[in-house]
């Protein structure tokens, strides 16, 4: 049976994904750096390896609507096996590399996965510690073999392995898949994606593959995006920020896919790469921000000199521009000058001198740190989103970036404020609901509107401004209402504070939490001979501490009476992924923040 081309618009993803290869074959898709070496992959081999895992997949008995989970880093291994679950009508549900087992497990059971996808031993192993808790779990195929060469059990099977025993199931019967890749309908449930989870246990977004084609869409064409456009994969791939670049994207426009050795090469692999597009949670670009300010701290009195009087201007033209207001003809000459004699070389230097535009999504940025991007002539634009709405749904045009916004709705999308506050959110993207979970489906979604929980307003220009989390507003003792969000953002801005948590629920008056930026502080105190032998040394030095209050008092400054910080306390440790203390996209997870460290805000408020 012949398994035609897609004339029209694809509907779904493997419709997509065919239309594509067929239009690049041999051109390359993805690259993948091992051992030193950068290795190319076409879209006919990128499709070579998704027929086989679908193949395979029919072959071992896997049925329409199963899910099969996914564990492991960014890579094309990864890649293949959620296109080929797709292709084959599957749901492909991707589980956090750095989840801790007893977290692995409960994915896994809860989304009754039949095929485990694991990237090597240590992911083996987590698979190990409940193995017998999950009986709907027929097999486990393992990518890197490394470490298991010796390794039985009948449980279990390699990636090649599957791969050619897909080959051999498509040579004898071609038409299983290409039947199959055919019967997938636009809204078929095509990817189950669990939220971090800043609160309780991860909730499973059911998404169509509807959803997901319009997003691919979205995200390519309201700032256009080419074929011609490299991109470096990194961030989680379960996350659906980093499936909108790797997978969605990719299948729309048919640009290059990077893949990083490991997280620990991020920079030396964006400068290798030099990406045209750009994407990270705040985290990074806070981390670049402040890897730049302490480069030129070292730097000579001149070259500090110049950088200062560069940095100058171009803040100054982004207040101009972000604020939609007309930047004067000698300013733009004095710019111009800046980009060319430094601002140009620094982004060489840090491999963004092909960046064409970047995006920062997943948790809110600090407004100094997207100052600073756009002053030296990088289009750093914040998006919003959640994963309910397949990702996004505002994003700024590049060149129309409004300081303070997350920009205008998605063409097609919608947004408006509800009576309380409550942004209200209507979009193609729109999920089909939390898995197993009808009730909170029900109360987030309601006459097709998500209800996404934060609080805002939209200006005349119908671009978006975020306030904060409803669920987060603090009351004071007084009965005043703080949005802890607006002031620790502004906290953030600071290059000696790495996160903020804002403390006065029922209290008198406002304190806060204080997580330092490591970098930038060892920095200060060894420039100011600051002796300290451990991380809680650094943190308790009474100089550390009158760094960060002077740091505050900046803030309180532009803060009315009743939100200004009145006491302070530096965390004594670094907050882990592991501990449970931050999400994977590194948002602080406030609930637990508090509870762990309820003996340091009791001490502030004297009990």
């Amino acid at each position: 049976m012949s398994d035609p081309i897609p004339t029209s618009a694809p509907t779904t993803i493997p419709q997509a994904f065919k239309k594509v290869v067929a239009r690049y074959g041999d051109r390359v898709a993805m690259r993948k750096k091992e051992y030193g070496l950068w290795h190319d992959i076409s879209w006919n081999a990128y499709e070579e390896k998704v027929r086989y895992v679908g193949s395979a997949l029919i072959s071992m008995g896997f049925e329409k609507g199963n899910r099969a989970a996914i564990i492991g880093d960014n890579c094309p291994e990864w890649v293949f096996t959620a296109m080929g679950i797709q292709c084959v009508g599957g749901v492909a549900v991707g589980v956090y590399a750095t989840n801790a087992w007893i977290q692995v497990e409960y994915v896994v059971g809860n989304s009754e996965s039949a095929i485990f996808f694991v990237e090597n031993e240590e992911q083996l192993d987590k698979w190990m510690m409940f193995r017998d808790k999950v009986p709907h779990l027929n097999k486990v195929i393992v990518w890197d073999t490394e470490g298991l060469r010796q390794f039985k059990d009948t449980q279990v099977m390699t990636f090649d392995e599957l791969l050619e025993r897909g080959c051999i199931a498509f040579a004898e019967a071609p038409d299983l898949f290409q039947n199959r890749r055919q019967e997938v309908t636009s809204e078929d449930l095509a990817a189950l994606i669990y939220t971090s989870g800043t609160t309780g246990p991860p909730k499973g977004s059911m998404l169509s593959h509807s959803n997901l084609i319009w997003m691919g869409d979205a995200i390519t064409s309201n700032n256009p995006m080419y074929d011609t456009d490299n991109v470096m994969s990194f961030l989680p791939l379960c996350h659906i920020f980093e499936q909108l670049f790797s997978i969605l994207g990719h299948i729309t426009v048919g640009y290059t896919v990077n893949f990083i050795e490991s997280p620990e090469t991020v920079m030396d692999n964006m400068i290798e790469i030099s990406p045209t597009v750009g994407h990270a949670v705040p985290r990074i670009w806070e981390k670049y921000y402040s890897a730049v300010l302490i480069r030129m701290s070292d730097a000579t009195w001149f070259k500090r000199m110049v950088f200062g009087l560069a940095l100058k201007i171009g803040k100054k033209r982004a207040n101009l521009t972000m604020n939609f207001k007309p930047v004067p003809i000698c300013l733009n000459f004095f710019y111009q000058i800046g980009y060319l004699t430094v601002f140009r070389k620094l982004k060489k230097r840090i491999g963004f001198d092909r960046m064409r535009v970047a995006y920062s999504g997943a948790a809110p940025i600090s407004a100094d740190v997207l100052r600073f991007f756009q002053a030296i002539g990088v289009n750093l634009i914040e998006g919003y989103g959640q994963t309910e709405v397949t990702g996004v749904i505002c994003l700024s045009p590049v060149g129309s970036v409004k300081f303070g916004t997350v920009g205008p709705a998605l063409k097609g999308a919608e947004i408006k404020i509800a009576d309380d506050g409550e942004i209200l959110l209507k979009s193609p993207g729109v999920f089909m609901g939390y898995f197993k979970n009808p009730t909170a489906t029900a109360e987030t979604v309601k006459d097709g509107w998500m209800y996404s929980g934060d609080v805002g307003e939209i200006d005349a220009d119908g671009y978006l401004k975020i306030t904060d989390r409803k669920k987060d507003i603090i009351v004071t003792a007084g009965g005043k209402n703080i949005a802890p969000q607006f002031i620790e953002n502004k906290l953030k801005s600071s290059i000696y504070i790495n996160d903020a948590v804002i403390i006065g629920d029922r209290r008198k008056f406002i304190s806060c939490l204080i997580m330092i930026d490591e970098d930038t502080v060892v920095k200060y105190a060894q420039d100011h001979k600051v002796q300290f032998s451990t991380y809680w040394d650094l943190t308790q030095h009474e100089e550390i501490n009158t760094l960060i209050w002077e740091e505050i008092k900046k803030v309180n400054e532009t803060l009315s009476r009743v939100e200004q910080v009145k006491k302070f306390t530096i965390l004594p440790k670094k907050l882990y992924e592991e501990d449970g203390e931050v999400t994977p996209t590194m948002k602080v997870k406030r609930k637990f923040v508090n509870e762990t460290f309820s003996y340091l805000i009791e001490a502030m408020y004297g009990k």
